[in-house]
Order: structure tokens, then C-alpha cells, then sequence
């Protein structure tokens, strides 16, 4: 029998703010998150992109010092977003065995691991930190997420780059349909704003460069976009049967209705320009929800203003939703978050959830001249959602043809 599943807390902290609250009045205000960096590396290295949306409360603003002494940033962030998950959603009693955790990161602890191969090659071995493998490995933030909450149902995790923390929601649906928990929490973080990572994707020209004008650089579906921005943080979703919230007496902000995962098998860095991976990705999401794509109120993209990846973003929501989806209220939120990575997913997930509780879809920030080869919906202020119930959408594709997309209802 199909468990209905809802979603009883949320957590985020972005360069929007250090809470989901925050984050969320932020991004109805129409603000940027980026801004230019400060950092000495920028011009020791002479990285040709000055800027990125950077979280606004630092992890060890938050943390106790020894606990965040032992954890790479990505783990923090993931730390602090679980936290106020958990919170949130009333810190549920539930047996250990009972609680999973899904957690997801694009690239892990490269902080940690790059800040090692400096410190053996500059004194030596010997003063390499023994926790640095624990630190940098990508299932970090889910085994440290298990060990603060007591999770002992799983402790697993997504590594599909920008996808990722969509698919972790995607799987703590079916994890919890297959009743191999009573409550799941699900997200993902990063902190990828380092000098590699940022030298590599510039030398790729996926980032704009836009340093004159940082705030404005990400123009999801403006005709002279010109990359994206990097962005940091991570957010989390407690999910839960309705059966164990309702028994607790917790509040519902939306149902997690349905997920999809599939693989365009194209390029190890683009989309299909055909769109067909993205739209099976779409099509099993609303299967899983029992809808069709008429239901659709609101849909999230995936949008990180790239030259390539708007339009055919938009092409393979078009094989899904025909013309309706120049119809369809669509909100770009990278456009004032940077790109999170393995993060974004969640990040959007949450948003996506809060547009459904409060009827409305957020701003999409920086747009000047529509491109005509991208459609969409967008606006500079926020669109109405209308009365009833409400089915929405977010998307989120990644690097190495990875396509994931979750679907949520609006709560009755």
C-alpha cells in the first residue's frame, strides 16, 4: 500500500541567510547573495572570477569550536541545516532503528583534503591530521548526521554532482515507502568555494565573470547570461509517514508526493539537448505522485543561467508539459543563491516546499531581456499560485548526465 509522506521540518543556510526563515524572506525580498570575495587566494592565484555567494553565518559562527574543529565544512554546513531540521519538526521521538538518514554532496571535503596535501608537502607527514581521511570523505556529513541524531536505520549517500540532494529526496521517498523508516532526514550541503574549484569551472567558462556587477551575474533565462555563480550551504528536510506525524501530533508543511532518477548516457559535463533524460526524470516523478502534468502549479527549475543549460532545460520541460509550460509560474532561485552543488537540490526542495504553504512562487532576480529560446515563466516579482490544492516540482541535473526531480503537494 502507498504511504503518503510529509514534510515536518526544514533547515537551510545559504548566502540568502542562516536559516530556512531567513533564507525565505530573503529570497521573496528579491535579494542577491553574491558578492565579491574577499579571500587572499583569489589574487595569489590570480583567479580570473572574483566573486560567489558565500554563506552569511559562518559554520563556526554556530558551532562549538572543538566539534567544528573536526569536521570539514561541507559537514557543518549539513550540521547546522539537519539541526534546525530537526527542531523544526519538534525533535520527533522515534526509535533509532526507525530514523535514516539521506544525505547527499557533489564533491565532499575538498577543503579538508587539499588543505592536507599542503600540509605534508610543506612539513611533513607527521603533521597530516589523523582525522583527515574521516573528514574528507564524501559520506561524511551522512555518518556524522547518524551519530549526532542516533540514526541507525541507514546512514546513506548520493554523490551525483548537482543532482545529488534532489535524488537523496527522491530516495527517502521510496525508503520510507518500503517502511525501512518511520522518519528520514534528507538534504545535502557543500563548500566547494576554493581556488581549484573555482580556477576549474572558470577555465571551463561555466562561471560568469561579471566581477564588475557581482549581485546581478546570475540571470537564469536573460539573454546575456553568462554562467553561473558558485554558491555554499546546505538545507534539510525531516520526512516522515503521515501515519508516525499525525500519531505525534506535528505540523505538515507539504507531502513529498513522488521522485525521479534517470541518466541521459550523453556527455560527462552536458545535458542531452534533446531533453529526453530530463523529461523520463520529470514524467517518473508525477507517475510516482499518481498526476499528470496538467496538475503541475509551480515548478522550480533547475536554471544555473548557463548559455547551454536554460534552453534545454526548457526543452525538456516542453516534451513533459507541451505549451502549457510558458503557462506554468517558474521560479530560478539560483539567481539569488549561487549554485550549491550537491546542495542546490535541497535548497530549492525547501523553497519549493515553502511556496506551497504560502500560495506564491518566489522572485527570479536579474532577469533583463528574456531569451526568447528560454520561455519560461519567469518574473522579477512573485507570482500568485491560486486556491486549491497545489502540485509542484523542483528540478536539479548534474554533471555526468545525472537527472533528478521531486514532487510535492501542497498540505490539506
Amino acid at each position: 500500500m502507498t504511504k503518503r509522506i510529509v514534510v515536518t521540518g526544514i533547515g537551510a543556510t545559504s548566502a540568502l541567510g542562516g536559516t530556512a526563515p531567513e533564507n525565505w524572506t530573503n529570497l521573496l525580498a528579491g535579494m542577491s547573495g553574491t558578492r565579491t570575495l574577499s579571500h587572499d587566494w583569489i589574487e595569489k592565484y590570480q583567479i580570473p572570477v572574483h566573486f560567489a555567494a558565500e554563506a552569511t553565518v559562518r559554520p563556526e559562527e554556530v558551532l562549538p569550536r572543538h566539534e567544528a574543529k573536526r569536521l570539514d565544512p561541507s559537514t557543518q554546513f549539513a550540521m547546522i541545516a539537519a539541526r534546525e531540521a530537526w527542531e523544526d519538526a519538534g525533535a520527533p521521538e522515534v526509535a533509532p532503528e526507525r530514523l535514516g538518514i539521506d544525505w547527499a554532496t557533489g564533491i565532499g571535503g575538498v577543503w579538508t583534503l587539499l588543505d592536507a596535501w599542503d600540509t605534508l608537502r610543506e612539513k611533513g607527514p607527521r603533521r597530516v591530521m589523523p582525522l583527515t581521511v574521516p573528514m574528507l570523505m564524501p559520506n561524511a556529513g551522512a555518518g556524522n548526521l547518524s551519530l549526532h541524531f542516533h540514526a541507525k536505520a541507514f546512514a546513506r549517500t548520493v554523490v551525483s554532482a548537482c543532482a545529488s540532494s534532489t535524488e537523496s529526496i527522491a530516495n527517502a521517498y521510496e525508503h520510507l515507502q518500503d517502511g525501512l523508516a518511520d522518519v528520514v532526514i534528507a538534504g545535502g550541503a557543500e563548500s566547494a568555494i576554493h581556488p581549484i574549484t573555482m580556477a576549474s569551472f572558470a577555465s571551463a567558462q561555466a562561471l560568469s565573470r561579471r566581477n564588475d556587477d557581482p549581485a546581478t551575474a546570475s540571470r537564469p533565462g536573460a539573454i546575456d547570461r553568462d554562467g553561473f555563480v558558485m554558491g555554499e550551504g546546505g538545507a534539510a528536510l525531516v520526512l516522515e509517514t503521515e501515519e508516525h506525524a499525525r500519531a505525534r501530533g506535528a505540523k505538515i508543511y507539504a507531502y513529498l508526493v513522488g521522485g525521479g532518477v534517470t541518466a541521459d548516457s550523453y556527455h560527462i559535463t552536458g545535458n542531452d539537448p534533446e531533453g529526453a533524460g530530463a523529461a523520463r526524470a520529470v514524467e517518473q516523478a508525477l507517475q510516482q505522485a499518481g498526476a499528470s502534468a496538467d496538475e503541475v502549479s509551480h515548478i522550480n527549475a533547475h536554471a544555473t543561467s548557463t548559455p547551454v543549460g536554460d534552453p534545454n532545460e526548457y526543452e525538456a520541460l516542453k516534451r513533459v508539459f507541451g505549451t502549457r509550460i510558458d503557462d506554468i509560474p517558474v521560479s530560478a532561485t539560483k539567481a539569488s543563491t549561487g549554485h550549491l552543488l550537491g546542495g542546490t537540490g535541497a535548497l530549492e526542495a525547501v523553497y519549493t516546499v515553502l511556496a506551497l504553504r504560502d500560495r506564491v512562487a518566489p522572485p527570479t532576480i536579474n532577469m533583463t531581456e528574456p531569451d526568447p529560446a528560454v520561455p519560461f515563466k519567469l518574473s522579477g516579482q512573485t507570482q500568485p499560485l491560486g486556491d486549491g490544492e497545489l502540485l509542484a516540482i523542483s528540478n536539479s541535473f548534474g554533471f555526468g548526465g545525472h537527472n533528478a526531480v521531486v514532487a510535492f503537494r501542497s498540505a490539506d
